[in-house]
């Protein structure tokens, strides 16, 4: 998205590791620091790399194009309070990533001082300035005839949405990127990138990857040693506390999420029902050792769980009832649709934080997410919110951004024509749609 026949090697920097929930502050001196040193790093990763061609290896050393980014921008907006579709999550985001970006440009004009520039810096000097000097007027949000040679113009960064501390640092820094390249030239014709960090985000700890809002509030972790156990996005309770519930009200919140993982408080499904339909106490354990990690109530009472044995000589259930594919043992012991449908949100959750006690209204934007969480969701991000965030992070990249934009199920092809034509109009380099159920192995069947 840069030069054709070039590649990078990419470093991404935890967004939430800059910011203390004690004081609300982002830490902007360390941030300014990791970028600094992550671009050195990078710098000197250029002649360790490998390439698949001769003509990306040549490309590459010649514009010696690095590839810096963030993660966990999602889980930081949340644990601030910020609604990820807000005008006030938008211009963060364009300070954020200018901050990292002018901070990176200005290391590499530092280090074209000391090493030299780019090869093909000269050849290319008037109009990698030209870009810069546009980049710098996006952080000072100018009027769009202010900007040079652009036909469509970016996104600035809004001075009455984003925090004082965070627009006079992104500006501060894009005064100096450009100083010292007018005076010294660039070490490296691209600096940055947001990446999916997909893989090194899960090492990192983090919640949301990239530039992406969280895609579910309730995830399931596949265990080592077998089995799953489900967790909530660990900004879930510190937004909560930010947002002043008390630590009862908070795991009310998040058990209607992920659920108790137990029968015991569980209405209609529980130890006495249970047991005076024939349930012992050690099958009653067996139960209670699965239910953390099932999907789904049912999954818990069948006779691999409890063995053929239990359910034909103690339920009276014959071998072929219980091998139908519809088998039900809950139903079958005279459980109601809506009786089960209860115990399962006791037990495994409802995987959204919707309708949950306590919760207000007023803060469920803070909570919403690419998808509709659970089968009693109905809140997503609309397409326009993630092309927003997008259209705010670009002014500030000089490569591009890989993320996806999520388009619900039922979108049609004009909502596809729009997104592209939306992108278009904020200056986006890229846009990388999924419908929900495109994909064959992901595909719904409504009528089912």
């Amino acid at each position: 998205m840069f030069l054709d026949d070039t590649a990078c090697n990419l470093a991404s920097m935890n967004l939430l590791k800059f910011y203390s929930t004690e004081s609300g502050k982002f830490n902007i001196k360390a941030y300014r620091h990791a970028a600094r040193l992550l671009t050195i790093t990078l710098e000197t990763s250029v002649l360790m790399a490998q390439f698949p061609s001769k003509e990306i290896a040549l490309l590459s050393y010649d514009y010696r194009t690095l590839g810096l980014g963030y993660a966990n921008l999602g889980a930081l907006l949340m644990q601030q309070g910020i609604a990820y579709d807000s005008d006030e999550a938008v211009a963060i985001t364009g300070a954020l990533t200018a901050i990292m970006h002018f901070s990176s440009y200005a290391t590499s004009a530092e280090m074209a001082k000391q090493f030299g520039t780019f090869s093909k810096y000269e050849k290319n000097k008037d109009h990698m300035l030209k870009v810069i000097r546009n980049h710098r007027r996006a952080a000072y949000n100018v009027p769009v005839d202010e900007y040079e040679g652009l036909t469509i113009t970016p996104m600035g960064i809004d001075p009455t949405k984003c925090p004082s501390d965070l627009l006079e640092a992104a500006r501060e820094d894009a005064d100096r990127a450009l100083e010292l390249g007018t005076k010294h030239g660039f070490r490296n014709a691209q600096v940055t990138v947001i990446a999916p960090t997909g893989t090194i985000g899960m090492l990192m700890d983090c919640d949301t990857t990239g530039v992406e809002p969280d895609f579910a509030l309730v995830k399931f972790k596949k265990l080592a040693g077998g089995g799953y156990f489900k967790i909530i996005n660990q900004s879930v309770p510190p937004a909560l506390k930010k947002f002043g519930y008390n630590q009862h009200q908070i795991d009310e919140i998040i058990k209607y999420a992920v659920g108790a993982g137990s029968l015991s408080g569980c209405p209609y499904i529980n130890a006495e029902s249970l047991k005076s339909k024939g349930f012992t106490d050690a099958t009653l354990a067996m139960i209670e050792q699965q239910l953390p990690s099932v999907f789904d109530i049912t999954f818990a009472f069948n006779k691999y769980s409890l063995g053929v044995d239990f359910l034909k000589n103690t339920l009276g259930i014959s071998e072929e009832e219980m091998d139908s594919l519809d088998f039900n043992l809950l139903r079958r012991l005279g459980f109601s649709r809506q009786e089960i449908s209860s115990a399962n949100d006791y037990v495994c959750g409802t995987m959204t934080i919707e309708g949950s006690p306590y919760l207000k209204f007023e803060h469920y934007p803070v909570f919403d997410t690419a998808n509709k969480c659970g089968k009693k969701g109905t809140r997503f991000l609309k397409a326009m919110a993630h092309i927003k965030m997008m259209a705010a992070a670009q002014p500030f990249i000089s490569g591009a951004i890989s993320k996806t934009i999520n388009l619900p199920y039922h979108s049609t092809i004009d909502d596809v024509k729009d997104a592209y034509m939306q992108s278009w109009n904020l200056c986006l380099k890229a846009n990388a749609l999924y419908r929900d159920g495109s994909k064959l192995s992901t595909a719904k069947f409504p009528d089912r």
